[in-house]
């Protein structure tokens, strides 16, 4: 069984690990001239699209949440003896604030900053292949987990240009409420858990 996350200052932790990335995105955009922040723009179309956007793959979340294949159970498995026992110490706003923050500084990240650099040097299908191949080496907790989390990235770089002109702001609002959701399902399938061992002790 993987070892819980010490909940001791979780939130801080995640909170400064993941804006950290917004650093790594400004360091990289230097070294390769590229502006993390030149396709990020506010619009109330984009806005709406990026909800939109999240109801496919939020449902494919839930189908293969509930599906009884080994490999996936083993990552649902990771993912509630992980995050679970965190994440029921939090309350649903606090778990809104971690994840808007995960789906802004990992989306500026990757692809503000390495999608369009792989792009100017190798086009743009070999930009959007090798950036979602690194977004999902660093979610690779298993090998499973680092296809998913790949063919998520492709789908997240796909929504920069949905609306026909790119914008950062479609992904970064699909990730963060993605990655939110995702919370509340483990969050709740831990505590069920829980009233049901208790119940049956």
């Amino acid at each position: 069984m993987p070892t819980p996350i010490n909940s001791k200052n979780f939130f801080k932790q995640a909170c400064i690990f993941e804006g950290s990335l917004i650093g790594i995105a400004l360091a990289l955009g230097w070294a390769g001239d590229i502006n993390p922040f030149a396709s990020l723009y506010f619009s109330e179309t984009a806005f709406f699209h990026g909800i939109i956007a999240t109801l496919p793959i939020f449902i494919i979340f839930l189908a293969l949440y509930q599906l009884n294949v080994k490999p996936l159970a083993k990552i649902r498995t990771l993912l509630l003896d992980m995050l679970g026992p965190i994440l029921h110490r939090y309350h649903w706003s606090d778990l809104l604030i971690l994840a808007s923050i995960a789906g802004i500084s990992e989306e500026i990240l990757f692809r503000g900053v390495i999608q369009p650099w792989m792009e100017s040097s190798w086009g743009m299908l070999t930009g959007l292949i090798v950036s979602s191949l690194l977004f999902g080496l660093v979610h690779a907790v298993t090998l499973l987990y680092f296809l998913l989390a790949a063919l998520v990235s492709v789908y997240f770089g796909l929504l920069l240009d949905i609306d026909g002109s790119r914008n950062l702001l479609i992904p970064i609002v699909t990730h963060g409420l993605y990655d939110f959701l995702a919370f509340l399902v483990i969050k709740h399938t831990y505590r069920r858990q829980n009233k049901t061992d208790t119940h049956h002790e």
